[in-house]
């Protein structure tokens, strides 16, 4: 079988998309996350350029113990007319003390000439000399031309010969760059090809892709099928601008559809959830419809497809969900028939005959055309199955409640809600103040809960969304409240329906409140 390398560049290149800023700390834990998945090289950036990569660097030494990467520090040549020797950012390079270094070199004479202001024989010096000192200090180097697609179409004969020099100097990678996205997979399959026949035999090529023209990963793949070694790429996707090629698209593509060897399957089925905790740690929402990890990415709504799913696994599904780390998810609609309710239960372990499972199917419909979306609240539909299926709520029961909103003296906006429940046969009545009526709802019904559920300390609100479903109404509109609880496990969406914002969210938090005490109980069952 063979081999694909993949060379990760999340630490640099994919920290340059607008709105991510990780710290020295952050970027040690997702360094380790890459690890874990096998990939052998990690980028972990751009040593002299900033303070930060120089604390990544000097804590990489002693704190960040990789079983299966080798970390990389990246950097640029050598400055026109000078030494290698002793250029600072070089230097950098080395005090940074790791195994391989990846140079940045000019291969399109644009840049040299319009950039640089140089010749193109000291843009090809600069490249070689730079290689040729590094190897000597005893490091391994690879050498990312940079434009080299734009260069190659425009001077084959320089961005060529830049590649040969580096070759000659001892770089043991040579990387091809789409740095601008734009070039096309047919493009790749002619250049690569023609780029190989032109070097000799022992020269090792990768490449390097943005997604500016949204092909990122198939020029990857057709670089790989061209004769290229190594794929550099981020993890989800990230980068500067529309982003870099996607090894969480990237690597099942390879391993799974290509029978290339680049991770191996049993560290494959880790990919899911290594990307929701990068996501996590960059604080970006991960896209839900991203191919292979998204929670979308194996969810199936239409009736049709739900019911060949119940009997055939594989019939709407192009790879077994398992093999990447993500799951089968049965998506409740307007659109689902009594199938996909048999299959949404039969996966949470509840037992529905055909009747109950019709009841649920025609109620469904009719929340959904009052404006409820239970695909994106599953908690909700947890708690309507079990009710069908003769479930009563047993943790406590509703007199009313009360949310007043008073603008302080001060300026400042205060909640106060007011909750009567019972509980365990006792009447408790507890007001208290939230930075809004829900929050104010969410603390004054957890403390009256609290004596008899101390396990509600475990799990929160996590998100709040309201949209409003009839905008022509204005202020007397329906809205739509989804909320979000999370327990730092899992997570569960309930959804309110009704005129008064208070009310839907009321619903959606009490349903969310339910569904956590179950949890906390481990009651998965329907009845």
């Amino acid at each position: 079988m063979a081999t694909v390398e993949i060379y990760d560049t999340t630490l640099r290149d994919g920290t340059q998309r607008e709105g991510i800023s990780l710290t020295a700390g952050d970027k040690l834990r997702v360094a380790r996350l890459i690890d874990s998945l096998g990939v052998p090289y990690i980028e972990g950036g751009w040593p002299g350029a900033n303070p930060k990569d120089d604390e990544f660097f000097e804590r990489a030494k002693t704190e960040l113990q990789l079983d299966n990467a080798t970390l990389v520090a990246f950097g640029s040549t050598r400055k026109a007319d000078s030494d290698a020797a002793e250029d600072p950012q070089v230097a950098a390079l080395l005090a940074a003390d790791t195994e391989v270094v990846c140079l940045v070199g000019k291969s399109w004479d644009y840049h040299v000439t319009e950039a640089l202001r140089t010749s193109l024989e000291e843009a090809t010096a600069m490249a070689a000399d730079t290689v040729a000192h590094l190897r000597r200090q005893g490091r391994r180097v690879f050498f990312d031309a940079e434009h080299f697609f734009d260069g190659y179409a425009s001077n084959p004969d320089f961005a060529l010969g830049v590649l040969r020099a580096v070759h000659e100097a001892g770089a043991e990678r040579l990387v091809l760059c789409d740095t601008n996205g734009g070039t096309l997979p047919h493009q790749v399959w002619q250049v690569v090809t023609e780029v190989a026949n032109a070097l000799p035999d022992d020269a090792v090529l990768g490449c390097h892709f943005h997604n500016d023209s949204g092909v990122a990963v198939a020029n990857s793949l057709t670089a790989v099928q061209a004769g290229v070694t190594q794929v550099q790429g981020c993890m989800n996707g990230y980068g500067e601008r529309t982003g870099n090629a996607d090894l969480c698209t990237l690597l099942p593509n390879l391993e799974l559809k290509m029978g290339f060897d680049v991770i191996g399957r049993e560290r494959l089925a880790r990919l899911a959830p290594v990307s929701h905790h990068v996501a996590e740690i960059v604080n970006l929402t991960l896209d839900p419809h991203h191919p292979y990890v998204g929670v979308t990415a194996f969810a199936h709504k239409a009736g049709l497809h739900t019911s060949a799913l119940a009997r055939r696994k594989d019939a709407y599904e192009h790879v077994d969900p398992d093999t990447v780390g993500n799951t089968t998810r049965m998506v409740v609609s307007e659109l689902a028939g009594r199938s996909t309710v048999l299959a949404k239960a039969k996966a949470h372990g509840w037992d529905l005959d055909a009747d109950t499972a019709q009841l649920v199917v025609d109620e469904v419909k009719d929340l959904e055309h009052r404006g409820y979306t239970l695909e994106a609240a599953d908690g909700t539909f947890e708690l309507l199955v079990r009710r069908a299926a003769g479930w009563k709520q047993p943790f406590y029961s509703v007199e009313s409640f009360k949310v007043t909103v008073d603008q302080r003296p001060d300026g400042e906006v205060a909640a106060e809600a007011t909750v009567k429940v019972n509980v365990a046969d006792e009447r408790m009545i507890v007001t208290r103040e939230g930075n809004g009526p829900v929050h104010a709802l969410d603390q004054a019904l957890r403390v009256a809960l609290a004596t008899k559920y101390p396990e509600l300390a475990g799990f929160h609100l996590t998100d709040f969304r309201v949209r409003d479903l009839d905008s022509s109404d204005g202020t007397a509109a329906r809205v739509r409240v989804l909320l979000e609880h999370g327990d730092g496990d899992s997570t569960w969406g309930t959804i309110g329906v009704h005129p008064n914002i208070i009310e839907a969210s009321w619903e959606a938090l009490e349903d969310g409140i339910v569904l956590g005490l179950l949890r906390a109980r481990g009651d998965n069952g329907a009845g």
